[in-house]
């Protein structure tokens, strides 16, 4: 089973060598978001100075890239689940916590970190709950690797794996080691982000914004809208296209160079 030890939380480039072979972590350069409203100390997204959280930056893995992305209390996924015990008992796992084969915890490739889910056996309809921690597995069919305790607690330690669903449920504050369920219920319903928008310029004067979004009034079935923002201590003029459905959308457009340098903004 491959998975990811970070050294710190530093996010280097690194190499590890397992049983199922050697992998590198490439992490992709911080983005960092001008919107005070969105640098919340405590996300899970984003930092306190306004840059997404280390481990919500894209990443690769083998090859492939994977795009950790934000869901909300109710969100449901199925899939495959697998465990792992241990042979990684007391490594680091993604968020910089030393696992614990025993704790109720679990690897995902792209849920935010601290995402409290249920999970449903679907062989017996046995349930767990757990906190995302770590990132993983990186077998095409299968979404999650739960702690041998959670594994346990579902039948699936003598199998090794079962077709299971997700229940998202909540999340929990940063650094938490046990699982609340009263602070989960009481806490946010969505790990931060409701709208995405696509940065193609920023403008010390208002006339080179407006300039901008009337020649991009209607990009491609986006609209262009201007930000008035603050940024070290100097006045900006942000134009933004929007109404994409989602950050896999912008994304997307991004990929195709229709604006060099341009950016993903979520609020």
């Amino acid at each position: 089973m491959i998975r990811i030890i970070l050294v710190g939380i530093a996010l280097l480039i690194g190499g590890c060598t397992t049983k199922s072979g050697s992998y590198s972590y490439q992490p992709k350069p911080s983005q960092k978001y001008p919107s005070q409203e969105l640098a919340m100390s405590s996300s899970n997204v984003y930092k306190a100075n306004g840059d997404l959280h280390p481990t919500m930056r894209p990443y690769t893995v083998m090859g492939k890239d994977y795009y950790p992305t934000v869901v909300s209390v109710g969100d449901t996924f199925k899939g495959r689940a697998s465990w792992y015990g241990p042979d990684f008992h007391g490594k680091q796992t993604s968020n910089g916590e030393g696992y614990d084969m025993y704790a109720m915890t679990a690897a995902h490739k792209t849920l935010p970190m601290n995402t409290v889910v249920r999970v449903t056996n679907l062989e017996n309809n046995a349930q767990t709950i757990v906190r995302i921690n770590d990132r993983g597995p990186f077998v095409e069919s299968r979404i999650i690797d739960l702690s041998y305790a959670a594994a346990n607690e579902i039948g699936l330690v003598q199998k090794g794996s079962a077709p299971v669903t997700l229940e998202v449920l909540g999340f929990e504050p940063g650094g938490m080691r046990s699982i609340d369920m009263k602070r989960v219920a009481q806490g946010p319903k969505q790990s931060v982000m409701n709208a995405f928008y696509v940065q193609i310029g920023s403008f010390e004067r208002f006339e080179g914004a407006s300039y901008t979004k009337q020649k991009y009034a209607n990009f491609k079935g986006y609209n262009a809208i201007i930000k008035d923002t603050e940024y070290n201590g100097r006045r900006l003029f942000r134009v933004w296209l929007s109404g994409f459905k989602s950050e896999a959308e912008a994304r997307d457009f991004i990929s195709r160079g229709y604006f060099e340098g341009s950016f993903i903004i979520g609020e």
